[in-house]
């Protein structure tokens, strides 16, 4: 009995530990945003095109494959730059843009409040 309920426990925790290894940081986001987005997107805005905030109507307007997958959109578009926008494939590990994505995410749900 003592070896199944080892069994099971090590299994739980062989299913869970990689969910929280993948699981992304708002707060580390919004940090690393504030320091390398802020300067054009201060508060969800868009100092080079007004038209092209990340307010989520915009998002879903504007940005390639939106709809399908908001997160990996908006990885994309911060690994790869487009448009007026830098890439920062050289400037941010994946873990940061994965972050950044998840806070501009989570704000652009919420109207950047």
């Amino acid at each position: 009995m003592r070896f199944v309920a080892s069994f099971v426990l090590a299994l739980l925790i062989g299913l869970v530990a990689p969910l929280a290894a993948d699981a992304t940081d708002t707060v580390r986001g919004g940090q690393i945003f504030t320091t390398n987005c802020a300067a054009c997107h201060a508060g969800g805005g868009n100092i080079i095109k007004a038209e092209r905030t990340l307010q989520e109507a915009d998002l879903k307007a504007h940005l390639p494959n939106y709809l399908g997958a908001h997160e990996s959109a908006i990885v994309a578009q911060v690994t790869y730059g487009r448009n007026a926008m830098p890439a920062f494939v050289d400037v941010l590990s994946e873990s940061e843009i994965a972050d950044v994505a998840a806070y501009v995410e989570e704000q652009s749900s919420q109207g950047w409040s």
